[in-house]
């Protein structure tokens, strides 16, 4: 499971991240709330893990913001802040659960458990975008009722392109959902793009998949072309 920490304690998040890896998630930083926020807006974590007070754009704000652009992923506010009404605002901006520091790490881990069922019960199995559909837990691609053999590169690459029906996606954005850990180069998006294409819609005559130059990739629903 992939979580996004918002932490500017560079110390305490990278204590995190190494607990958290032991525990068996990825683990994603951000040391202030710009860079968090723009990272919660991909939807690629199943939890986000929110300090309150952040450089740039604060807690709230971040917390806010998210919920106004429909981002559903559970946050969890880990911060100092520990008063009532600073409990009160987090939850009432949208924040699932709240936890001061210091705190029980046994605590957390439950509390993400605990995040992480409720989420399960209500997170979308099935995207779709016209007659193209991904499975999210079998990882399995059909169009228009075939099956479509995919490698795990080429399937995160179409869930991002899915999340986000009919917008561009940067190649940038893309290498860092497919390639999180050590992706730098840009031809490695092309080359599974191609074979994207390859596999989705040169058999079935479509073109879903589409470049938009200058910025990165989109997938659309083309039934209406191809009718």
């Amino acid at each position: 499971m992939r979580i996004l920490l918002v932490e500017d304690e560079r110390e305490l998040a990278h204590t995190l991240r190494h607990g958290l890896s032991a525990e068996g998630y990825r683990v994603d930083l951000a040391h202030d709330g710009r860079e968090g926020l723009w990272k919660a807006r991909m939807g690629e974590h199943a939890l986000i893990i929110l300090d309150l007070m952040l450089p740039l754009i604060n807690g709230y704000r971040v917390c806010a913001q998210l919920r106004r652009e429909g981002v559903t992923t559970p946050i969890l506010i880990l911060t100092a802040k520990d008063g009532e009404w600073d409990q009160a605002e987090a939850l009432d901006t949208g924040a699932d659960d709240y936890l001061a520091k210091p705190f029980s790490y046994p605590v957390l881990l439950a509390r993400l458990r605990a995040l992480q069922r409720r989420a399960t019960t209500f997170s979308t199995a099935m995207l779709t975008v016209g007659d193209l559909t991904l499975d999210i837990a079998a990882r399995a691609c059909r169009r228009a009722g075939s099956k479509i053999a995919l490698t795990p590169r080429e399937f995160a690459i179409l869930e991002l392109l899915a999340r986000h029906p009919g917008q561009a996606v940067t190649k940038h954005d893309l290498l860092y959902h497919a390639w999180p850990d050590d992706a730098e180069d840009p031809n490695l998006v092309e080359a599974r793009i191609s074979a994207l294409r390859r596999k989705i819609d040169t058999p079935f005559g479509r073109h879903s998949l589409q470049t938009v130059r200058g910025h990165g990739y989109r997938l659309i629903d083309d039934r209406h072309n191809h009718e």
